[in-house]
């Protein structure tokens, strides 16, 4: 499964997805943007969810106008506040079948501990809270229709531990903060994927991350905050071992859309320490993967945001 590399991936050539309906979270920038960018490319309906109207109307502009006849709608949705994300996931529920759930936003560092509406902090409760309570209340529609459903996991999670006291710290730290949720994220989806297989779903859960992908490598698009200007050295100096954001959403965009990547993978760039290159499956910690951890994660996040897992 997650131990076998995958290979055949043209990023160039995605397989036609008319008539895919894929919900994109956080798709008006960075990562989420070029992935719906990719996706709509590919022919797919996409669901571009966003906190911001505006933002997400100028990216559903850029799309369009790479991609004239593109399908792209807009859902909001605030992952920061729990009342967003249960009318964001009844208005999408409502709507056609998801076949793909890139469950893409996130905050990534915050100076000082900052809150979501509802009091979890900010980098937990955005990255894995936000998205665990959209995932469980849509998941009965999910495992229905078969959706694919993808996190987006980080090489940050190789310095992070699931503990009590690392998920509900007495005392803020940035790094630490935004690792823990990104290994709270990573170890969701792939005990997510354990027990739709046990339960005998249809629905399928994978992780992908992105490598090391800059702003200062991605190209610009009109209208979109997603290219950083840098020096001319500082750009040589980052090439050999990162990548722009357009390529950095490749694994997501392979994860989401291809057929055999198998329930509870974990997909990256193939390069060295995986921080740039070509999609493929890579091997995350084995942290990542421990159920009983991850169990416990889940309870706690079924108490906190009072929305349990349904199978």
């Amino acid at each position: 499964m997650a131990g076998v590399e995958v290979t055949g991936w043209d990023p160039a050539a995605l397989p036609s997805l008319t008539g895919r309906r894929i919900l994109v979270t956080g798709g008006n920038v960075g990562l989420g943007y070029f992935a719906c960018e990719q996706l709509a490319a590919a022919g797919a309906s996409v669901v571009l969810a966003s906190r911001s109207r505006d933002r997400a109307g100028r990216a559903i502009s850029a799309i369009r106008a790479l991609h004239p006849d593109a399908d792209v709608s807009f859902q909001l949705l605030d992952l920061a506040d729990l009342s967003s994300v249960r009318t964001a996931a009844a208005a999408v529920a409502a709507g056609p079948p998801l076949a793909g759930l890139l469950a893409n936003a996130g905050v990534v560092g915050s100076p000082e501990r900052r809150s979501t509406a509802d009091g979890f902090e900010l980098q937990l409760g955005t990255n894995h809270l936000g998205h665990y309570a959209l995932i469980a209340a849509l998941l009965p529609a999910l495992s229905a229709a078969g959706t694919r459903i993808v996190h987006l996991g980080s090489i940050s999670h190789r310095w992070a531990r699931l503990t009590p006291s690392s998920l509900q710290p007495s005392s803020y730290r940035n790094a630490s903060a935004y690792a823990t949720s990104k290994l709270a994220v990573m170890a969701f989806g792939f005990e997510l994927a354990r027990r739709l297989e046990l339960t005998g779903s249809a629905a399928t859960s994978v992780v992908a991350h992105p490598g090391l992908a800059l702003g200062m490598l991605t190209p610009a698009r009109p209208g979109l905050d997603v290219h950083r200007p840098a020096a001319a050295w500082r750009k040589r100096l980052m090439e050999p071992v990162a990548q722009g954001k357009d390529h950095g959403a490749w694994p997501l965009v392979r994860a989401t859309a291809d057929a055999g990547i198998a329930n509870g993978a974990y997909c990256g760039p193939d390069g060295w320490f995986q921080l740039k290159g070509l999609p493929t499956v890579v091997p995350a910690e084995p942290r990542a993967r421990e159920s009983n951890a991850a169990s416990r994660l889940i309870d706690l996040s079924a108490d906190l945001t009072g929305i349990r897992l349904r199978f």
